[in-house]
């Protein structure tokens, strides 16, 4: 009688804890938010708005005239807000460099060749990466072009309520010259209610 009261328990304990699932278990598992911070949604929406509005913009359609396809860098995607999501922007950078490589429009430099280039001048000038410094870095890497961006945030609350808008800007930047030569604003908003 004692163990059954025991067992009883023990699966009852057990049915009260947390149950882990995959997500090809749980379809929907991605779909909802479990906090107002970033997550992989977050992201992919974001990435995929400023990525449709790059693949038809005009300096895109130049590219793709050129044979051979230009050089591109694609460089850190600076991360303006109090999240921590470096590990999600940097899985970013890849996305974009899959979709530039697969896409056919642009030669991109790998990006362990960009990490040991960017070590190498953070050496010798003795500090973090430098955006001002994306001309040097692209010459130096052969490219023509650089693909970089930043991420911002802003918050409000109220007793009750809470709101959070994240901002992904991303840009197409001629390493000659410094020009600006297509840029895009993506936005979302999460809140609590």
């Amino acid at each position: 009688m004692r163990i059954a009261i025991l067992l009883i328990i023990t699966l009852f304990l057990a049915s009260c804890g947390p149950t882990y699932v995959r997500g090809s278990e749980e379809p929907e598992l991605d779909e909802y938010a479990m906090s107002t911070g970033l997550d992989k949604k977050d992201l992919e929406k974001l990435l995929d708005e400023n990525m449709n509005s790059m693949m038809s913009s005009a300096v895109i359609a130049e590219w793709k005239k050129e044979s051979p396809p230009p050089i591109v860098a694609i460089f850190p995607i600076a991360n303006e807000t109090s999240e921590h999501v470096s590990n999600e922007l940097s899985a970013l950078l890849s996305d974009i460099e899959t979709r530039m490589i697969n896409g056919g429009m642009a030669q991109v430099v790998s990006r362990e060749k960009q990490d040991a280039l960017i070590q190498e001048v953070r050496k010798q000038q003795g500090g973090a990466f430098d955006s001002s410094q994306g001309a040097v870095y692209g010459r130096q890497l052969g490219a023509k072009f650089f693909i970089t961006g930043k991420v911002y945030d802003t918050s409000e609350r109220t007793e009750d309520e809470k709101r959070v808008q994240y901002y992904l800007f991303m840009q197409i930047i001629d390493v000659e010259t410094g020009l600006v030569r297509w840029q895009n604003k993506a936005e979302l908003t999460k809140g609590i209610l």
